[in-house]
């Protein structure tokens, strides 16, 4: 099978504005990484944590959450309860296998492009907030953060992948 170029050297998205396209690279380059750094990882591999890092699932799981969070702040609204309660097991990964965690993944980012695909460019520098401490920002930067969020936790979780497996 010839290598594909990374995803954002694939050309334009079709239907999404050249603004909005990073979100949408920086997602499909991780469901790509951790598909593959993931590939022969036993479950046990994917639990591990070397040294005290956060394991393989930790770092899938968290990047699940935390796309679904930022969306959340992103849309102008309050975490939930539920997601409070997703955030706290995070660290409990032990119950999902390798396919389970990359469907977690790939929902959330699935869900997060819907959202992206709705917002109008002109919204970009309209002000938002982060936390309970309603931290100011805006929307560009909560998809700037959403983007390089994913990728540094794709990293960590590919360095993990390495050592353990």
């Amino acid at each position: 099978m010839p290598i594909q170029p990374e995803p954002w050297l694939r050309g334009p998205i079709p239907e999404i504005d050249s603004v909005l396209a990073p979100v949408f690279y920086s997602f499909q380059q991780a469901r790509e990484d951790l598909e593959q750094c993931t590939l022969s990882l036993t479950r046990e591999q994917l639990r591990a944590r070397p040294n005290g890092l956060g394991s393989v699932a930790f770092h899938l799981l968290h990047i699940a959450g935390s796309t679904d969070r930022l969306m959340t702040y992103l849309q102008g609204r309050e975490l939930s309860v539920e997601q409070f309660d997703r955030l706290a097991m995070e660290e409990n990964s032990g119950e999902f296998d390798r396919e389970e965690l990359l469907a977690i993944v790939d929902k959330a980012f699935r869900q997060a492009e819907a959202v992206v695909r709705r917002l109008d460019v002109s919204s970009l520098g309209e002000a938002r907030t982060v936390g309970r401490l309603h931290f100011p920002t805006t929307v560009a930067g909560l998809l700037t953060h959403i983007a390089e969020h994913t990728q540094r936790h794709v990293g960590q979780a590919i360095c993990v992948a390495r050592f353990v497996g």
